[in-house]
């Protein structure tokens, strides 16, 4: 099949790797304009990165339901139209434009979780399976008709960052079995239950600051849904800290601790009091320090029963 691919990220750049050793041809590779972004060394998009590693013609417009854009595509006469983390909405004029439609790879199990950060809210949410879903798109946010879908079981300790990994090989695997659906017309299009519809909003900074008032189990999930941005963190001394690995224990035998104290410290392990149950310390980072265990941060720092923790940082 002949495509245009339109992605920025890495979760896209993963699957247009995928493609690139594939039976199918790539006239065309659309993605956002150059820009420094965080702290990359480079102004080049990863789905750009891809595209001149395997000479893929690039375009790169402002917006892509400019006119111009829109006029460029259209030259392509493509048989589909494959959109991953692009960070624009397409107006109808390029929906239509493929034989077989646009078909979009989203980070969840549609419709659960339409729109920003699915990945992160899932294991934010304590979910015990999400998965990748490819669909044909229409002039929603997610909303077209599901093709094909993949179902992952998270792990115990899953992690934002870990499940982003493993998603964004199952998607782009999802999407060949959708490609050659497509093709030879064995593709199912189920239009998506609005009643089981969920929608996310974007992650942002601020939102890693660490409530001891939620429970021990929802603060275990948050610890791993804000690993590794933007981190889950409370106050110490007056710096951040940040934890990274966690347990929920229910009980604590003869100790009790209000949220946010210190209930009792061991050698290689601390735990905090919470809303319901404790929070046992495992990995964590100091602000100016690097990641270290708890046992490594204990022998360098005081930590004692009655101690509180705060978000005063």
């Amino acid at each position: 099949m002949k495509i245009i691919f339109m992605g920025t990220p890495d979760f896209a750049a993963c699957a247009l790797e995928k493609l690139v050793n594939s039976k199918h041809e790539i006239e065309l590779v659309v993605t956002k304009p150059d820009c420094y972004r965080g702290k990359n060394k480079s102004p080049y998009s990863e789905v750009k990165e891809v595209a001149l590693e395997h000479n893929l013609p690039i375009y790169q417009p402002e917006k892509i339901k400019d006119p111009e854009a829109v006029s460029k595509l259209y030259e392509y006469k493509p048989d589909v139209i494959v959109v991953i983390a692009y960070g624009q909405m397409l107006s109808n004029d390029i929906l239509t434009l493929p034989n077989y439609g646009c078909v979009n790879v989203h980070a969840s199990l549609l419709p659960k979780y339409r729109g920003a950060a699915p990945i992160q809210w899932a294991v934010l949410n304590g979910d015990e399976v999400t998965g990748v879903t490819t669909m044909r798109m229409d002039e929603g946010m997610d909303t077209g008709d599901i093709i094909m879908q993949e179902e992952y079981r998270l792990d115990p300790k899953e992690t934002s960052g870990s499940l982003f990994d493993k998603l964004m090989e199952l998607g782009g695997d999802l999407l060949l079995k959708t490609l050659d659906a497509l093709e030879d017309g064995s593709a199912v299009f189920t239009k998506q239950d609005e009643e089981k519809a969920t929608k996310t909003r974007m992650i942002r900074k601020e939102m890693g600051v660490i409530d001891f008032n939620k429970s021990a189990d929802e603060l275990a999930w948050f610890v791993r849904g804000m690993t590794p941005w933007p981190s889950a963190y409370t106050g110490y001394n007056g710096k951040k800290l940040k934890l990274f690995d966690v347990e929920a224990i229910d009980t604590l035998d003869g100790f009790t601790a209000e949220p946010g104290k210190v209930a009792k410290v061991e050698k290689d392990t601390f735990y905090v009091g919470t809303g319901s149950g404790f929070l046992k310390v495992i990995s964590l980072q100091l602000e100016g320090k690097r990641l270290m265990d708890a046992g490594e941060f204990l022998r360098g720092n005081k930590i004692e029963e009655g101690d509180m923790f705060n978000a005063n940082v």
